[in-house]
């Protein structure tokens, strides 16, 4: 029963936490975009890089 006293408080303070966590990360922007790295990634800004010794 002891334990109870201070895993309970313990739960509801990580709880807490996490809670925050998820508002502050939602408040900041970070799901802003979603797709943009995904599709970021599938631009092909450069040609393929070929070493001088795979040319000959």
């Amino acid at each position: 029963m002891t334990a109870l006293l201070w895993l309970i408080p313990i739960a509801l303070g990580l709880g807490a936490a996490g809670l925050a966590a998820f508002f502050w990360s939602v408040r900041s922007g970070q799901y802003e975009d979603l797709d943009g790295a995904a599709e970021r990634i599938l631009i092909d800004d450069e040609g393929p890089i070929v070493d001088e010794d795979e040319e000959r």
